[in-house]
């Protein structure tokens, strides 16, 4: 009988030691919106998604190797809740890496992230398709988060292609927070044949230095993509502080696409309000040609409970030099403006 105990006991220390040692989580977030867009061509009203957050899910996990070393994994894709579809990828960071699934968005394919990666003290090493490293100052510096009707002009209008948020085949290090100081160093492979004149098509670098600490944000991003028809750069610096009664944010960039340049910013303000957060925030952003649009935001996120929001987004876009921007897929003529609107739920889990 002791025997039996024994080995039970054995065994249940066992089990006990490989769930401490490994993990794995499913994770998500459901967003559904009315969006209606205003223009001076034709307006449109849609039941659609990611108003506050993009919708997708995902499955992440650990394991602990023993000595400080740890592996970990993430797949993440988007969801469209709206419709049941998913969204593609680009599988060379290029315009002929966009297959079917991409052009029709039908299916679940890991486009948001996939990668494979080692930690430990030392920091970070990433592989796989991720977040290039410039647009992550971009998403700080906007209170909408860069998607909705509210997402920064900067973003939605920006000329940088296939790689403005994501590459594929990136090594990435991520370094140890040092005395509130991280660096994220990337480079992403094209991988096309020698030999030909793009054979370094959709290969490029990424670089960001971020300082986080109390309620001050810092943060400094470049980044360059190798393009026969012109190299794609990429740069941008962000500073945010919260106040406690109110968070300010500001990003500025430039960017350029072959002989195309455009600068941009943004700057908003988010204030609780009950139980939630009022936003409001002005962006613009203005090419060489002399296309240039701004745009001005407000909306408020209601917190049901930790999990689940309500929430309203307007906004309004001015263009002149030509421009012709429109909100949540509205048709606007050339220096005439937009209106949109979201109204909306968001659950995460």
């Amino acid at each position: 009988m002791k025997k039996h105990l024994l080995v039970l006991s054995a065994l249940s220390l066992a089990v006990a030691a490989a769930h401490a040692q490994s993990s794995v989580t499913i994770f998500g977030i459901l967003d559904v919106n009315l969006a209606y867009g205003s223009g001076s061509i034709a307006n449109r009203t849609q039941l659609y998604r990611g108003g506050q957050s993009t919708p997708r899910i995902g499955f992440r996990g650990e394991e602990d190797l023993g000595g400080g070393l740890k592996a970990g994994f993430w797949l993440e894709g988007q969801v469209n809740p709206d419709d049941g579809t998913g969204a593609g990828t680009d599988t060379n960071n290029q315009a002929s890496g966009n297959g079917p699934a991409a052009a029709g968005g039908q299916g679940l394919v890991f486009a948001r992230r996939s990668t494979v990666s080692l930690k430990g003290n030392w920091g970070e090493v990433r592989l796989g398709r991720d977040i290039v490293p410039n647009y992550n100052g971009l998403v700080r510096g906007d209170l909408f988060g860069n998607v909705g009707v509210g997402a920064a002009i900067l973003y939605t209008a920006i000329i940088a292609g296939d790689v403005k948020v994501r590459a594929s085949n990136m090594f990435s290090y991520l370094s140890p927070n040092v005395g509130g100081f991280t660096v994220q160093v990337s480079n992403w492979r094209g991988e096309n044949a020698s030999g030909t004149p793009t054979a370094d098509d959709g290969t490029g670098t990424g670089l960001e230095v971020v300082y986080d600490k109390g309620p001050l944000k810092l943060s400094a991003g470049w980044g360059r993509t190798t393009y026969a028809t012109g190299d794609v750069v990429e740069s941008s610096v962000h500073a945010g502080y919260n106040f406690g009664v109110a968070r300010v944010v500001a990003t500025f960039s430039r960017d350029s696409a072959g002989s195309l340049d455009a600068n941009g910013g943004e700057i908003g303000v988010g204030v609780p309000v009950g139980k939630g957060e009022a936003k409001a925030e002005y962006s613009y952003y203005r090419k060489s040609t002399g296309v240039d649009g701004t745009k001005f935001a407000v909306g408020y996120v209601y917190n049901l409970s930790k999990r689940t929001a309500l929430y309203a987004t307007g906004a309004n876009i001015s263009n002149s030099g030509g421009a012709s921007y429109a909100l949540n897929s509205a048709s606007t003529g050339k220096n005439e403006s937009s209106t949109g609107y979201d109204l909306g739920i968001r659950h995460s889990f």
